[in-house]
């Protein structure tokens, strides 16, 4: 069994990057793509060669309920059109764990299935959640996949203060997909991707 990092001490140090990126200045994004459900922006990760995305929109729903879909369980799962399988590896304390997870192929499978191992955390964020998660180089990677990376990530969700039972949903994600693939796929992928995230997760909410 490999060993497993502080998870207490890496959680801190999410949290804290996450919060960072929530306060970067709205002058150093650009548009990505913009549906009636979203708006994905980008800026260069400072992390990798790649981009960070920040998304952002307006569920009908509240706080703790949008969270419980979005962090690792069985409700994930059942909605996530892009994820395909789901495996709690070991669980810290309530709010802390190590999944594993693997997403389908995309772009008619030129992105062809991806594995990651990820430490999730959530935790108490002004008046509303964090969910957030981090890349591990952890156990040996499926046949038939190829090991992705998911640089700091996390999802901010807050009671809109005029309207307590709807939530605005910021994430920030940069995932490194790895592999041999055409910049281009990628920044195609990772905003659809976005996109269609918010819309399926409000789909799931009216159910």
């Amino acid at each position: 069994m490999e060993i497993l990092p502080n998870a207490s001490l890496l959680a801190s140090k999410l949290k804290n990057t996450l919060i960072q990126y929530y306060s970067i200045e709205d002058c150093e994004w650009r548009i990505a793509k913009k549906t009636k459900d979203a708006t994905v922006w980008r800026k260069p990760s400072e992390e990798f060669s790649g981009y960070l995305y920040k998304a952002q929109g307006v569920v009908e729903d509240i706080t703790n309920r949008v969270v419980d879909h979005i962090r690792p369980g069985p409700d994930r799962l059942d909605w996530d059109s892009l994820m395909t399988t789901m495996d709690i590896v070991e669980k810290f304390e309530e709010n802390c764990c190590v999944m594993r997870y693997t997403t389908a192929g995309q772009l008619w499978n030129i992105i062809s299935p991806r594995e990651f191992v990820d430490l999730s955390y959530t935790t108490q964020y002004e008046e509303g959640l964090l969910t957030c998660g981090l890349s591990l180089d952890y156990g040996e990677t499926r046949p038939n996949f190829v090991r992705g990376f998911n640089h700091p990530c996390g999802w901010f969700c807050v009671p809109l203060k005029d309207r307590p039972d709807q939530s605005l949903l910021t994430g920030f994600i940069q995932t490194e997909l790895r592999g041999m693939l055409p910049q281009s796929a990628v920044d195609t992928a990772m905003a659809s991707t976005l996109a269609n995230f918010y819309a399926d997760l409000r789909k799931a909410l009216k159910t």
